[in-house]
C-alpha cells in the first residue's frame, strides 16, 4: 500500500533532496511510495536488500531508488545513492499522511494551564491536559487525550501522540517521538519490607531524555528513586519495554520490545538489547554491546561483541533430555575434576 503525497514531488526534486544520482526523466512526477511488487506508474519504490533483486525487472513504478550497482537492471528511471536503506529512511518522511494533518493550534477541550508556556507553531489535540509550569518547545504536538504534569519540559518539534502521560518533572529534547500509552515519569518500584508488609519510598527524581529519542508504544520509563532516570540522545526503545529507576542509556543505543531493565543498571552508547532481553539491578554494560534476543544478563559485561543466553528452540522430546543434562551438570564437572586429579597421578 502506498502513502500518497496529495501535491507530488519531481524525481528531480526527490534527487536533490536525497543526494541521489537521478538516472531518467527529472520532471517525472511521483505521488506515492510503494514495494517493489506493488508500485504503480505514479509510485517510487526502493531496492535495499538483495533477497528482492527478483522483483526489480518487473517494477511497474514511476522509479525505484537503489545502489549504483543495480542501476543496469532497472526497467525505468532510478536514484541512485550508496546506502538507498538510509535514503528510504528520508524519502518515507516526504509521503507521511502525519505531516498534512500537523496544524498548530489549541483544541476548545484541551485544559492549557495558566502557567504553562506554550511556544509557536504548537498543536493541543482534543482533551489534553497540560499542568503548571509546563514549557512547551516550538513546533510540539501533543495529540489527544494526553497528559503532561507539572514543571515538566518538552523539546522543539516533539510530538507525543494520542494518550500519552509524561509524568512532573520529566525534561524530554528535541524531537522526541513519544507513541501512544506510553509513560514517562512513572514510580520506579521502589518498597521496603518490615518483615509483614510493604513500605512504599517515595520516588523523589525525574527522568531527563535527550534529543532525537523515539519510545513505542506502551513503554514505561520510571523516574528516579533519588537521582533522575537518564535516556541520552538518539536513543530508541521498542513498544512494551519497561525502564526502571534511576537507569542510564547511553546515546545512540536500541531497546527492542518487551526489553525489562532493572534499576541502576547503566547501558553504555550504540550498545543494541534484543527482544525480550532482561537486565538485573545495578550492572554496567559498555559501550559497543549486542545482546540477542529473549538473552537474561546478571552480571555486568565490560568487553563490547555479541551476548547471548539460554538455548534455542528445538524438538520437545530433545529439550526434555537436555534439561535432564542441565540439572546433571555440576556432578559432571565434579567427576571430570576427580578424573583430572586421578590422572594426573597416575
Amino acid at each position: 500500500m502506498n502513502n500518497p503525497s496529495p501535491q507530488g514531488l519531481t524525481l528531480a526534486e526527490l534527487a536533490n533532496r536525497l543526494g541521489a544520482r537521478l538516472n531518467g526523466d527529472g520532471e517525472r512526477i511521483v505521488t506515492g511510495l510503494a514495494t517493489l511488487s506493488e508500485a504503480g506508474p505514479d509510485d517510487i519504490t526502493f531496492l535495499a536488500n538483495k533477497a528482492y533483486l527478483k522483483y526489480l525487472a518487473d517494477t511497474r513504478a514511476a522509479a525505484v531508488l537503489l545502489h549504483p550497482d543495480h542501476v543496469d537492471d532497472c526497467p525505468t528511471s532510478s536514484l541512485a545513492l550508496a546506502n538507498p536503506y538510509l535514503g528510504y529512511a528520508e524519502l518515507s518522511h516526504l509521503f507521511d499522511p502525519l505531516a498534512a494533518r500537523n496544524v498548530p493550534g489549541i483544541h476548545p477541550s484541551a485544559v492549557v494551564s495558566d502557567q504553562a508556556t506554550v511556544g509557536e507553531d504548537v498543536q493541543i489535540g482534543p482533551q489534553v491536559v497540560i499542568e503548571d509550569g509546563v514549557w512547551l518547545g516550538a513546533g510540539v504536538i501533543v495529540g489527544p487525550g494526553s497528559v503532561v504534569g507539572a514543571n515538566s519540559e518538552v523539546g522543539e518539534a516533539s510530538r507525543l501522540h494520542a494518550n500519552v502521560t509524561v509524568c512532573h518533572g520529566v525534561i524530554i529534547g528535541k524531537r522526541a517521538i513519544l507513541h501512544s500509552g506510553c509513560v514517562i515519569g512513572g514510580d520506579g518500584f521502589g518498597f521496603a519490607h518490615d518483615g509483614q508488609c510493604w513500605h512504599k519510598i517515595a520516588q523523589l527524581g525525574g527522568v531527563i531524555m535527550g534529543d532525537d529519542v523515539e519510545v513505542g508504544s506502551c513503554s514505561s520509563i520510571d523516574r528516579g528513586a533519588l537521582g533522575d532516570t537518564i535516556i541520552e540522545d538518539d536513543v530508541k526503545i521498542d513498544s512494551q519495554v519497561q525502564i526502571a529507576h534511576n537507569v542510564q542509556i547511553g546515546e545512540h543505543s536500541a531497546l527492542a520490545g518487551c526489553v525489562g531493565i532493572a534499576g541502576s543498571t547503566k547501558v553504555g552508547r550504540h550498545c543494541m538489547l534484543g527482544g525480550g532481553v532482561g537486565l538485573s539491578g545495578h550492572l554496567t554494560i559498555c559501550d559497543g554491546v549486542q545482546v540477542t534476543g529473549m538473552s537474561l544478563v546478571t552480571n555486568s559485561i565490560h568487553e563490547p561483541g555479541v551476548y547471548s543466553s539460554g538455548t534455542g528452540a528445538m524438538d520437545n522430546a530433545q529439550w526434555r533430555k537436555n534439561a535432564v543434562r542441565f540439572k546433571q551438570l555440576d556432578e559432571i564437572a565434579k567427576r571430570l575434576v576427580r578424573l583430572e586429579r586421578a590422572s594426573r597421578r597416575s
